[in-house]
Formats: C-alpha cells, structure tokens, sequence
C-alpha cells in the first residue's frame, strides 16, 4: 500500500496539514500514518521526522508474558482505569503474523473492542511479520507517532514469544511481566532470563492454586539478581478477567516512574534506550542501501548457490562485500 496521498509527493504545506491531523488525534490520519510506517514507506520518514519533536510526553508501558498470561483482558482493564483518570490512551497489540495474509490475526483487536465508542483511546494491531523479539519492526515508530498525537499513555502487548520477547525494554518506560500459576511459568522466568527486564511483576489469573508458589519463586530469584537501580520490582496479583488487583497495579506502575524521576535517572535509560534504537536503526538503513544499490536478488540467489555448493565461503564473501561497499562510499 502506498504512502497516504496527504504526504505521498506533497509539497511541505500538504505534509505540515497532515501532521496537524495525526497531532489533533484524527482516527484516519493516524491509521493512514501507521499503514505508511508499517509498510516502511519512503514518505514515512518524512512525517516522523516532522512528528519527532511532539514526542517524548506519553509514558510508553510494556505488557509482556507467555501466552495464555491474560495480557490483552490486563490491558483492557488497565486502559479502563487509566480513562478514569481521564488520561488518554494509545494501544499497540502486536498479534501473530497471518501465514496466509501476512497481517495480524487480531485477536486482541477483537477482544478490546468494547473501547470502540471511546475517542479517548486509539487501538492498533500489529503483525509480527516473522519478526521475532516480540515486537513488530514498526512498533518504536507507531509509539512515537501515538506519543506525538497526544497520547498520555501508550500500552504496548507484545506477542508473547516466551524467551525471545526482551525487545521491549528497549523501548518502554516500565515493563510489566505477566505471570500465571499452573502454566509452568516459573520455570520459563528461570530458563528465559525474563526476571532481569522486570520493573513490576504481575501474578494474573491469582485466584488459581499455586499463585502463591509462584510469588515466592520470584521472591527467591529477586535476592540473586541485584538491580543497578536499586528498584525492587514489586509483585502485583491480579484476576484480569474481573479487573481485581488492576487499580493497585496502575498505583505500582505510578510509584516505579515516581522512584526513576526521584534518583534522576529517567533520563539515563532514556539514553541507553536511544543508543540501542539507533544502532538497530544505523544496521537497517545500512543493510537496506546495501540492498538497493550493490546487491540486486539476482547476485544475492547467485552468492547463495555458490555457498551452497561449496565454490566459495559466506565468510570471505561478506568482507569482500563490505569491503567494496565502503570503498564504493568513501
């Protein structure tokens, strides 16, 4: 799909309205704006770079866990008592990937549209599209696009990919873990080194046998890894499902941004954050070029059967591309 008409080969002035429109919180200008990121068009850089200024207001939070943890009812009823504050929400559910559209199955799109009617909150699914991490490529650039539309809050629920799903703490200002008793969590936040990217651990599903088992191993693990922050992730229950425990757990995400404004260390992460971020960005947008201008698909297929019959190795051939490419740059 092409870049939407109001910025696709438009002088500034067209791309200064449309910019308004996505700031004023327009339905259709940000849907419009986030298919142009999706599809990583080359009028989307320019909106973003427009947007970027506005940005840096909401408070981006992570909801991330297995499946089957009770995170899309969780950030439901989260949104629910965050529009009771009277604060504005953005949503960002990254779903599955279709394997046979390459879309997402929106499933959490499903599940949250009692909020339809709700002009006060802005949902968007996201396919993966192979993407692993959790996260959907595009997703860094749809919450900054929702942070610039005015959102107060942006809730980001990954896909729940178990170890792999760490891409979020990279990009949100809080990370919630979601766990559930009975589905052998416990031993997956040991296996997948999930403990580490917790700013608050949630026990969903709490009135299941075992809750209590599954506090106390996360008590013991919490005395092994000591935080550089010195923030002791809280332990938050919660039964998503009848929005128990989730005023207690907006409090608990309140206390967190409250402690890393106190100890002046917002900023910091926001710093680490961003060296991440550009160094996937400068790895994109370097492969890309590469792509485009010194390695067509047919030389790519070529190199491929070359390594596949043993005429020559991926070693030697990746400096040698590197190699030429920065000399073809210099």
């Amino acid at each position: 799909m092409p870049a939407p008409p109001e910025i696709q080969g438009r002088p500034a002035a067209a791309l200064d309205t449309f910019v308004e429109r996505v700031r004023s919180g327009n339905v259709r200008a940000l849907a419009r704006a986030i298919t142009a990121i999706e599809n990583n068009s080359s009028e989307a850089s320019r909106l973003m770079k427009a947007l970027f200024p506005y940005s840096g207001h909401a408070s981006v939070i992570g909801m991330t866990g297995s499946p089957g943890a009770g995170k899309s009812t969780l950030v439901d009823h989260l949104a629910r008592e965050y529009r009771k504050q009277e604060k504005t929400i953005g949503i960002i559910a990254v779903d599955p990937t279709s394997p046979y559209t390459g879309g997402a199955i929106l499933g959490d799109r499903i599940r949250m549209q009692a909020h339809h009617a709700d002009t006060g909150i802005y949902i968007r699914s996201m396919a993966t599209r192979g993407f692993l991490g959790g996260l959907a490529p595009a997703t860094a650039d749809v919450a900054t696009l929702l942070d610039a539309a005015g959102k107060d809050i942006v809730l980001i629920e990954t896909v729940g990919v178990g170890q792999d799903e760490i891409d979020i703490v990279r990009l949100a200002d809080v990370t919630v873990v979601i766990l559930v008793p009975g589905m052998g969590d416990d031993v997956q936040t040991i296996k997948a080194g999930i403990m580490e990217i917790a700013d608050i651990f949630v026990i969903n599903k709490s009135d299941r046998e075992g809750a209590d088992r599954v506090e106390r191993e996360i008590r013991a693990m919490q005395t092994l890894a000591i935080r550089r922050d010195d923030w002791m992730p809280p332990i938050v229950k919660t039964v998503a499902s009848e929005g128990t425990g989730v005023p207690e757990l907006a409090k608990a995400i309140a206390s967190y941004r409250e402690y890393f404004e106190s100890k002046d260390l917002a900023l910091r992460k926001k710093v680490s954050n961003w060296r991440e971020r550009l160094v996937e960005m400068l790895r994109t947008a370097l492969l890309d070029r590469m792509m485009r201008e010194h390695l067509d698909p047919e030389h790519l297929t070529e190199y491929a059967r070359e390594i596949a019959e043993r005429r020559r190795d991926p070693y030697s051939l990746v400096e040698e591309l590197v190699r030429s490419f920065g000399e073809k740059h210099v």
